[in-house]
């Protein structure tokens, strides 16, 4: 039988710099505890771009870890899902591969797409909307009245933590540049501060938890502006910033106020919760830009380069 062809944004690396070529693969197959989606929308993250800094590339050397798309078939132990059924998945933990016309993955990947959610919402939220909740529910024991700082509230998963921070009943104060702010603003944000113009580590304001998403402030003046109990919590960043964080947070975690660092995991309820929420109008995703798979290099440069104002989709269909 002749191999099916497909398209994809393949990570190929021939000497330097590393490459990202939109070619013909072979359509994958699923296993029998698979399903095959053909993808309509999927999402960049920093995850994609990071991981391609260290060298850490998928099996298949396609990136991509959110999608959404229809289920074509599927392999014969599945029980949850059919053919035609619209899914939302994170693959984030299960070998990527959604820059692609076709992906393969388990049930536990993906939940159904509600009909009230478009493909490129729905392929918004997986990866950026799990972690923001992860941080400010499993790390930072979000509760109602708490005071929330968000650094980079700008970009994905900061548009998802102002928003499930208010949800949960939070005060919450955006760090962002210039150009975020009417954006943040929108999101009915109480109080913003424009980085360019205020250092937020010398204010008086003190906060129970910090969520940083974006720059690479020293971690003893964040953990000066935390109230006594207070929680920061590492989920993005510069990479030296982050490493800081994992390598002395135990050391600056001693008393009452608690360094953090959290690497976000695919959770099956956790998508299921962030879906429902956007289905029922209680948060949304924030998109800025939109690419064709073919041009998903240029897309990923984009967000690499802090210019993206929400969430950058990434076309298939």
């Amino acid at each position: 039988m002749k191999e099916e062809m497909m398209k994809a944004v393949l990570y190929y690396k021939k000497g330097s710099p590393e490459k990202l070529i939109y070619c013909d693969v072979k359509k994958p197959v699923p296993n029998e505890n698979e399903v095959l989606i053909k993808i309509f929308s999927a999402s960049v993250n920093a995850a994609d771009y990071r991981s391609m800094k260290m060298g850490i590339i998928p099996k298949r050397g396609i990136f991509g870890a959110d999608i959404a798309g229809i289920i074509e078939s599927v392999g014969q132990n599945i029980r949850e899902f059919n053919p035609g059924d619209e899914v939302i998945g994170n693959l984030s933990g299960f070998g990527f591969g959604g820059f692609a016309e076709y992906t393969t993955a388990p049930e536990r990947a993906l939940i159904m797409k509600p009909v009230e959610i478009s493909f490129d919402e729905a392929a918004a939220f997986p990866m950026a909307g799990v972690t923001a909740l992860q941080a400010l529910r499993d790390k930072g024991n979000i509760q109602k009245g708490k005071k929330v700082l968000i650094i980079g509230v700008g970009g994905g998963v900061g548009t998802f933590a102002l928003q499930l921070a208010k949800y949960f009943g939070a005060e919450v104060t955006g760090v962002c540049s210039t150009k975020n702010i009417k954006n943040i603003n929108s999101l009915s944000v109480d109080f913003v501060i424009d980085y360019t113009k205020k250092d937020f580590t010398k204010s008086d304001r003190r906060y129970d938890i910090i969520i940083a998403v974006n720059g690479n402030y020293p971690l003893s003046s964040c953990k000066r502006i935390l109230n006594s109990n207070g929680v920061y919590v590492m989920v993005g960043g510069a990479l030296i910033q982050i490493f800081k964080s994992m390598l002395f947070g135990w050391l600056l975690s001693f008393g009452s106020k608690k360094i953090r660092s959290l690497t976000s995991k695919s959770n099956h309820n956790d998508l299921e919760f962030i879906a429902n929420l956007v289905k029922d109008k209680k948060i949304a995703p924030i998109i800025d830009r939109r690419y064709p798979l073919e041009k998903t290099a240029e897309a990923i440069n984009y967000l690499a380069d802090g210019h993206a104002q929400g969430k950058v989709i990434i076309i298939v269909r």
